[in-house]
């Protein structure tokens, strides 16, 4: 491993082998915030490339995975450049999900539960250190429909981001820095379409940036606190967050439209469950009740649909 690199032309390089199996895709997937996202790219080589401010920079990371060998699990080898590289290559085992351990999940006897554990043991909950990174587009998320706040961050990062630095693909972005996405007037949030409340809170966690970012070294409780001790910032948004900031295989996302009809259909086959009754079909997983909602979105189960969609609101004109 060569962690001398940090420039835009020769890349830090690093070659990890997990233990076990490994999902590079699957587990990085929840970090992509829309099929646009300016920070998130797969290319058609297979490789999977992440731009990111890191403690030590700005950085862009690119990892694929490696030629496997008869009975070996195959390695994975990442470049990264940017003044950010040599943090963004000792986070990687952390972010591919090496403290995670899927095998304490236990499925409880429930049949699908069981299936999908053996389906996906490559599956982990990796963890960015990054708490920011996920903050804000969690903050972007609520009350509104997913092409909505994947628009938003998407047109902030364009307009306010910085380049990916090395040869990351064409249009890369990193998100602005706290101080920046405190400086974004107003008109240009409701270009984005983020109303007052979104863009208020993000201008709040922004100035309380550096105490938010140790979040990601707190014990999940104290983490959520910290988290939701700034006005704007709940429980649906702090889960969000540390899903991927500390990778927390517990974190619920309560408060979402459609997770409690996900998993009480995909658990009990009812067509309809509230946030109660979706943490007490959850509270025999307790220390993996996310991972459990991450594997039955893998399946892409549904609950019967009877209300109407959510309608978009246009803020740019209000």
């Amino acid at each position: 491993m060569n962690l001398t690199g940090g420039g835009t032309v020769a890349p830090a390089l690093r070659v990890w082998r997990p233990e076990g199996p490994l999902d590079v895709h699957g587990t990085l997937g929840v970090l992509q915030f829309g099929p646009r996202d300016p920070a998130y790219r797969r290319t058609r080589d297979g490789a999977l490339w992440r731009c990111s401010r890191t403690p030590g920079g700005l950085g862009t990371l690119r990892i694929a995975v490696g030629p496997a060998e008869a009975g070996a699990v195959p390695e994975v080898e990442a470049q990264a450049w940017g003044p950010g590289a040599d943090w963004l290559l000792r986070q990687l085992p952390a972010l591919l999900g090496a403290e995670d351990d899927p095998s304490a999940f236990d499925p409880c006897g429930h049949p699908l539960l069981h299936e999908l554990k053996r389906r996906h043991p490559g599956l982990r909950i990796g963890r960015t250190g990054l708490v920011m990174e996920s903050l804000v587009p969690s903050v972007l998320g609520q009350r509104v429909t997913v092409g909505e706040a994947h628009d938003a961050w998407r047109a902030l990062l364009l307009r306010y981001g910085a380049p990916a630095p090395g040869p990351a693909p064409d249009g890369m972005r990193i998100a602005p820095a706290a101080r920046d996405w405190a400086m974004v007037p107003s008109w240009d949030w409701h270009r984005a379409g983020v109303d007052g409340h979104r863009s208020a809170t993000v201008v709040r966690a922004a100035r309380l940036a550096a105490r938010l970012e140790q979040a990601s070294a707190l014990p999940p409780a104290e983490a959520a606190a910290r988290l939701t001790a700034v006005p704007g910032i709940g429980v649906w948004t702090a889960a969000e967050t540390l899903q991927r900031s500390n990778g927390d295989p517990d974190a619920v996302t309560v408060g979402d439209l459609h997770l409690p009809n996900t998993v009480g259909w995909a658990l009990a086959g009812r067509e309809r469950s509230d946030d109660a009754e979706m943490l007490e079909l959850l509270e025999p997983y307790r220390g993996h009740r996310h991972r459990v909602c991450r594997l039955l979105r893998t399946t892409g189960v549904r609950a019967p649909r009877r209300a109407p969609r959510y309608a978009p609101i246009d803020y740019r004109g209000m």
